[in-house]
């Protein structure tokens, strides 16, 4: 029968999807509204899972048939059932690791930032480096990227402290020391060391440039990267994240997975994208081939980048930055090497999934993409550009015609809204963070936060894709409003579109019998809030493989 649900959507409420005879349910969900995201049959009454699977979706009479003296009820008590959310673009370690450094996000000034990192060095051995990460200039009374003469004071220590988009960092006098920089070091190929008017270093590093001192910084032991990943899996889970696309995994972090997975501690879905940085470890992976058998641990994509961020200046337009005439951004890597090694992973069998923000950075992306696929034989390759912050309107269509998954983070926008125009100039701008074009065209959209970068609460990416305001609600009527997007259209880039930007539409995404039993519980329904109230809803349960991981305290 049709009914109509709350918020005006017309529906159709099942009877039945699809059933099996078959063993008692391991559970059974109901009391509350159960949306599918599928468009035969959006809204159900019950779904039974069994052996991590979903084997039953629809009214909860057949439901109940299939209950056994072990199977476990839950009772939704109203609560809304949706298909696990998933981020499509995040950084899972470094969610980890930056619960256990200086938390740097909304700080208002250098003066604050110093006076946390004095406070950490009470508690912090001389000589040992101090880290942080998350400020942004463009918050401060005088938007101007800081100096090491900011951190005057604190020398008893190298410091080093990323900008909140990662890619510009900020270090001390004795880091600057430590790694041997000075007014004679030359910039390399993809950085940038910003200087003073008399040629001196400033202690800010863009893009590239950050690898003269990164490379100088002890290496993590396991224990501690087990820590980090460990913190991050749970916080993932408390935000009701059931999978993750981790943008840019080394050999460490691949094997520090693989050891989670054996050991029965890998909760969350991943689907690693490998990084180029270490080109033996890649071309070890790619020989290898995809492996794609287990459902926790997926490896069949590579990540690369073609430019750097927009708030560091990084971003490669095709015009100058409208603040800075004689800056036209960074390419991390020249377009031939974009070409070969997506040519050399289209024929591993492997997707690629390049950083692309400005408009300059995803045309040469894009033309890559297009010759590589020229010269690979017919395939379903989803190639993927991950922000597309700012991007052509000639280009915009490309996306579609070369079936290019737009992966974004509707976060950014709202966290960038309040500059973006100074860097952008009046017409440039209003093709920013262009969801609802690239929709118009028939391109597809995949959602995630980039995280640490932004909150991992995919309420906050879904709220700002649905309303382009901040958390205060400003704009009025929302930042560029013809990009917003609704509700449904929100919900499936961090679902259906999600899957499918990771080949894995068949057995994720959607509540759909046979896929895998991955749920996201809300105390309330998303589709009948006001646009403001998304933000008051709460994660009640995040369940994965049909276990219950996390549970809303009382």
């Amino acid at each position: 029968m049709v009914v109509l649900l709350r918020g005006g959507l017309f529906l159709m409420l099942a009877a039945s999807l699809s059933v099996a005879e078959s063993p008692p349910a391991d559970m059974i969900i109901s009391g509350g509204p159960i949306y599918t995201l599928e468009v035969k049959c959006p809204l159900v009454e019950s779904v039974v899972v069994r052996d991590g699977l979903i084997v039953w979706a629809g009214s909860a009479q057949r439901a109940d048939s299939l209950k056994g003296p072990g199977t476990r009820l839950l009772d939704l008590q109203g609560s809304v059932l949706l298909p696990g959310l998933v981020d499509s673009h995040c950084h899972l370690l470094s969610l980890g690791k930056s619960l256990n450094q200086l938390n740097l996000t909304s700080t208002i000034s250098p003066t604050q930032i110093r006076a946390m990192v004095l406070a950490r060095q009470q508690h912090t051995p001389p000589g040992t480096w101090i880290a942080g990460r998350g400020w942004d200039q463009n918050d401060w009374p005088s938007p101007e990227f800081p100096s090491w003469r900011d951190l005057e004071g604190t020398e008893a220590n190298p410091v080093i402290l990323r900008r909140i988009d990662g890619h510009a960092a900020w270090v001390n006098k004795t880091a600057l020391a430590l790694c041997e920089l000075n007014r004679d070091t030359p910039d390399p190929p993809g950085g940038r060391l910003l200087r003073d008017p008399d040629g001196q270093l400033t202690g800010v590093l863009v893009d590239n440039a950050m690898d003269l001192v990164l490379k100088r910084l002890p290496k993590p032991s396991l224990e501690e990267r087990a820590k980090w990943l460990e913190a991050a899996i749970q916080e993932c889970h408390r935000v009701g994240l059931t999978g993750v696309h981790d943008a840019g995994v080394d050999a460490a972090t691949l094997d520090l997975y693989r050891q989670f997975r054996a050991e029965g501690r890998l909760t969350l879905r991943v689907y690693a994208m490998l990084s180029d940085e270490d080109h033996d470890f890649l071309d070890e992976q790619l020989e290898k081939g995809p492996q794609s058998g287990d459902p926790f641990l997926t490896v069949r994509a590579v990540k690369l980048y073609a430019d750097g961020a927009l708030g560091s200046r990084g971003a490669a337009l095709l015009e100058p930055y409208d603040d800075d005439p004689t800056n036209s951004g960074l390419l991390i890597n020249p377009p031939g090497y974009l070409l070969n090694v997506t040519k050399k992973a289209l024929k591993a069998g492997f997707q690629v999934c390049t950083h692309a923000i400005g408009d300059r950075g995803n045309r040469i992306t894009l033309d890559a993409y297009e010759e590589a696929q020229r010269q690979a034989p017919p395939g379903d390759y989803r190639l993927r550009l991950e922000h597309v912050q700012v991007i052509s309107p000639q280009d915009i269509p490309r996306l579609a015609d070369l079936d290019v998954v737009a992966s974004m983070q509707p976060t950014h926008a709202t966290s960038d809204m309040p500059w973006a125009e100074k860097r952008l100039g009046p017409q440039r701008v209003r093709r920013a963070y262009a969801w609802r074009s690239v929709l118009k065209t028939g391109g597809r959209l995949a959602f995630g936060s980039d995280f640490p970068i932004e909150s991992p609460n995919p309420l906050l990416g879904i709220y700002a894709a649905v309303t382009r305001q901040d958390t205060a609600g400003n704009p009025p009527g929302g930042w560029q409003p013809a990009e917003r997007l609704n509700m449904l259209e929100a919900m499936a880039g961090f679902s259906s579109q999600a899957a499918y930007a990771a080949f894995q539409e068949e057995k994720l995404g959607t509540i759909t019998v046979g896929k895998l039993a991955d749920f996201t519980v809300l105390d309330q329904d998303p589709f009948s809030v006001t646009p403001a109230n998304i933000l008051k809803i709460k994660v009640k349960h995040t369940i994965v493989n049909g276990e219950i991981l996390y549970t809303q305290d009382p």
